[in-house]
């Protein structure tokens, strides 16, 4: 049995919602339209029904056909109609087949929004690199043309089922306002448009429709289906353990860190860097303390999260701590660094067996990491981003350990998410 089961009138569209859920850290294959699905070893499957362009019926009987053979092997826990990011195709039949298949109770949350292809949705209006719908090449479709650029108006041509749009101002309230818009949707509509212009309003969106009671059928180009799924079945997943340690001081670095964990609930383990930044007992007592709060975070933690940045500590005078312990402040800078590598060590290899990979920020912290642990070397694989490298151990304690390095200063605020779902999505069968 697939968690996540997705229908799609296309095998592009297939692939690409695909690619998504691959990346949000499950298993996915596409089944192209009439092959069987296969018996197991995917958490998602992407089935193309290659119906986007034949009359209603045939697509309402593609659709029916793919769920009965889904469900051959067990219900999904999350099923998706991944809609084309300019809505071609069979909208409102296709969905209807999905409802009647899910119960009565069941409701569509459509979000069209694709942020990061220029697809935006706001006052119901589908912008196309900020260009409405109605006025792109896509509304000349010689097939289907478009007459409209509002998302309710086109599925609304399309089906008989009751429909209301949220717009984006009660998107922009927050969790409370959209709970409560939904709560009365529901009461009234089977199927709810949705306003977003950021990921950051679909993750929203997500967080909210996760709780609602019921089932709920997520209809989008692909961005709304992997974020839903994220969080709703996350809550109960047991996944492989990722350590992430990061000991660069950058306010760029406490941007990363903060929206990494505003958009996965990682608590960060801080460790207090001037009880690393010497030679004496203090070093080993931090050392001792931050391994113990980790271990016990790793019963209910996939990921951990330890860092020397504090938004609310101030900068180590070390030429004052250097003089003060007769030594150099190179030598105190190192203390730290080597403080982080030990704690690395000691976790990734205490648990080599629930460990999947590892995040370095800072050379210096990947440096002592990898003196530490005896490794050979780094071998790479590919670069996330620029100074963002992929690869893996070579040698030492943990010979073959998936690792990211990034440079402390490098990348924009989504760089550490980014190179997380990158390195989740590529170790899903490291051993």
């Amino acid at each position: 049995m697939s968690s996540i089961v997705v229908l799609c009138d296309d095998l592009t569209g297939a692939n690409a919602t695909g690619v998504k859920l691959n990346k949000k850290g499950f298993k996915t294959a596409t089944i192209i339209h009439g092959l069987p699905v296969p018996d197991a070893g995917y958490e998602a499957i992407c089935l193309d029904t290659d119906s986007r362009y034949v009359s209603e019926d045939m697509a309402k009987s593609r659709v029916k056909a793919a769920l009965e053979k889904s469900e051959r092997l067990g219900r999904g826990e999350i099923y998706s109609k991944r809609i084309d990011s300019t809505l071609r195709g069979n909208i409102g039949s296709e969905m209807e087949a999905m409802l009647e298949f899910l119960g009565e109770d069941a409701v569509a949350v459509v979000v069209s929004s694709f942020p990061d292809s220029a697809r935006t949705t706001i006052g119901g209006f589908l912008l196309v690199d900020n260009v409405p719908l109605q006025q792109t090449d896509v509304a000349a479709d010689p097939v289907k043309p478009l007459m409209t650029s509002k998302v309710e108006e086109i599925i609304r041509c399309q089906t008989s089922l009751p429909i209301t749009s949220v717009g984006l101002d009660v998107v922009m309230d927050g969790l409370d306002a959209l709970k409560r818009e939904i709560d009365d949707a529901k009461q009234h509509s089977k199927v709810i448009c949705f306003d977003a212009v950021t990921e950051e309003h679909i993750e929203l969106i997500a967080e909210v429709v996760k709780d609602m009671n019921g089932p709920i059928l997520a209809v989008d180009p692909g961005p709304f289906t992997a974020a839903y799924a994220s969080k709703k079945l996350n809550q109960v997943r047991t996944n492989e353990k990722y350590l992430i340690t990061i000991g660069s001081a950058t306010s760029q670095t406490g941007l990363q860190i903060d929206y990494y964990t505003q958009k996965t609930g990682v608590e960060p383990i801080y460790v207090d860097p001037a009880s690393l930044a010497t030679f004496s007992e203090t070093w080993d007592q931090e050392v001792d303390r931050i391994v113990a709060i980790a271990e016990e975070r790793l019963e209910a933690s996939d990921i951990l999260l330890v860092t020397t940045y504090h938004p609310g500590h101030k900068m180590l005078n070390l030429s004052q701590m250097a003089e003060e312990e007769s030594t150099t402040e190179e030598g105190l800078a190192k203390r730290i660094t080597d403080g982080l590598g030990v704690i690395s060590r000691r976790l990734l290899q205490s648990h080599r067996e629930s460990f999947k990979g590892c995040y370095l920020s800072g050379g210096d912290v990947t440096a002592s990491v990898a003196s530490i642990t005896r490794a050979h070397g780094i071998e790479l694989k590919d670069e996330i981003l620029p100074l963002a490298a992929y690869g893996s151990f070579t040698g030492g304690y943990l010979d073959g350990m998936p690792i990211v390095t990034k440079g402390g200063m490098i990348g924009d605020k989504k760089a550490l998410y980014t190179c997380m779902n990158y390195m989740i999505s590529s170790t899903k069968n490291f051993n």
